[in-house]
């Protein structure tokens, strides 16, 4: 098939930024759309010209790095997958496609496609931890939870940190994001060491990264490549409260 693609260009010759149009022939539907830039690149450098800057690494949907918007859509237009995961055969002969890199003042762009979301690892280091005794690793049942608890945990670690929701919300908020993570910790019982102060400190953390507040328009989770609910939020905002009561009743 043949594609038209818009390309966010930012860096190098394109220091303001700028979409910049680009001819593709010769794109098989099944290629994935990360295969597909590669292709775009490799025919750039053969003309001597420079290649799409993106960022990628183990194309499984797992690590979360390949952050582009396509046609408007973090990830693509497939619910529940990743851009590295979104095959060409859901596109069409002659099909324009508009790429650009998540939008966020806290998700700088370094260059084209690729955006700095060390904004996400400082929230982690803020508070997203446990403390456990080193040494051998515990028995797998040394400590019982729950298989609803269990669940529930899981669910929210399912979240891989790629700032989709941070890209879909028109606030730029990360409220999906560090609910995840509160709300994985806060359901087990290892995490219960943290629990008066994680909350507090991811929070915090996440107002000093200049991320907006929650719209409530519900774009984070159905944008969300691993469907994380919104409910976590809700579990967030109750370890938050929580803890500022009893650091209150500590005072």
């Amino acid at each position: 098939m043949k594609l038209t693609l818009k390309i966010w260009r930012e860096g190098g010759q394109y220091k303001k930024g700028a979409f910049v149009k680009y001819e593709l022939d010769n794109v098989t539907e099944h290629m994935s759309f990360l295969e597909m830039l590669d292709v775009l690149n490799e025919q750039l450098i053969a003309q001597k010209k420079e290649p799409v800057a993106f960022e990628h690494d183990c194309r499984e949907g797992i690590c979360g790095t390949c952050s582009m918007v396509i046609n408007g859509h973090p990830h693509g237009p497939n619910a529940g997958t990743t851009a590295c995961q979104l095959h060409m055969r859901h596109f069409k002969d002659g099909d324009t496609i508009t790429i650009e890199p998540f939008r966020a003042s806290s998700f700088p762009v370094m260059k084209d496609l690729v955006v700095n979301r060390d904004s996400f690892d400082r929230i982690i280091q803020a508070g997203g931890y446990v403390s456990v005794n080193t040494g051998q690793a515990q028995d797998a049942n040394a400590i019982p939870v729950e298989k609803e608890t269990a669940a529930m945990a899981f669910d929210a670690a399912a979240c891989i940190g790629c700032g989709a929701c941070v890209a879909a919300c028109p606030n730029a908020s990360a409220m999906l994001f560090v609910s995840a993570k509160v709300a994985h910790l806060a359901t087990l019982p290892q995490g219960e060491v943290e629990a008066k102060r994680r909350a507090q400190k991811m929070v915090a953390q996440m107002d000093e990264e200049g991320f907006g507040f929650c719209s409530n328009i519900g774009a984070c989770e159905a944008e969300c490549p691993k469907g994380i609910s919104v409910e976590n939020i809700a579990i967030m905002n109750t370890e938050y409260l929580s803890s500022s009561f009893s650091a209150k009743e500590s005072a």
